[in-house]
């Protein structure tokens, strides 16, 4: 309603639609989004140097939890992680690590994974340097890797230890820090 007089105008505000997790489930077949404080967001399909990235650390990690007869689950993208227990967030990291095997059922994993790596493309870097930072941190995630295959660094984000945030080159030993260091990651070897 829009009134005018002499002192005070009123409109209404836009109202800006608050989605749920219900309407991600209700996306047609091959549509992947994810879902932040309510807002949707479209995801692109993965490119080939991405899809490169995600299968290595996929299988890298998934050999040492093996070799370890570890307790960790690795589960790559699209798998659902709903970090808060609201219907307002929903996201797909490239790569999960869950060692608390009460936060898994079909549906996916009900609170913040161990570990996990975002390989960044040029339209995830704002989501994954700045959104997805905060919401991993804030959901109890212990190490969270933002992978940067354009700038060839891995940032890391060990969000309960001293040393916050580190920068590795691909040709570095990267530690994984819930492994204690018992595991280090070289992407490239050249």
């Amino acid at each position: 309603m829009l009134k005018y007089n002499k002192e005070v105008i009123f409109m209404p505000l836009e109202q800006k639609k608050q989605y749920t997790v219900e309407d991600i489930y209700a996306l047609p077949d091959g549509v992947r989004a994810e879902l932040i404080d309510g807002e949707m967001y479209m995801t692109a399909p993965p490119g080939l140097t991405h899809q490169r990235l995600v299968h290595f650390f996929d299988r890298v990690i998934g050999n040492y939890i093996q070799n370890k007869s570890g307790d960790c689950e690795v589960f790559p993208a699209p798998f659902a992680v709903f970090l808060n227990n609201d219907d307002k967030l929903y996201v797909e990291p490239d790569i999960s690590v869950i060692c608390d095997k009460s936060k898994l059922d079909e549906k996916g994993c009900h609170g913040g994974p161990d570990w996990v790596i975002e390989v960044v493309s040029p339209s995830s870097r704002p989501m994954d340097y700045l959104k997805k930072l905060v919401k991993y941190q804030t959901a109890g995630v212990r190490e969270y890797w933002i992978v940067d295959p354009m700038r060839n660094l891995v940032t890391v984000y060990r969000f309960n230890t001293e040393e916050y945030s580190i920068q590795y080159s691909f040709t570095d030993e990267i530690p994984v820090g819930i492994y204690d260091s018992d595991l280090k990651i070289r992407i490239k070897t050249e």
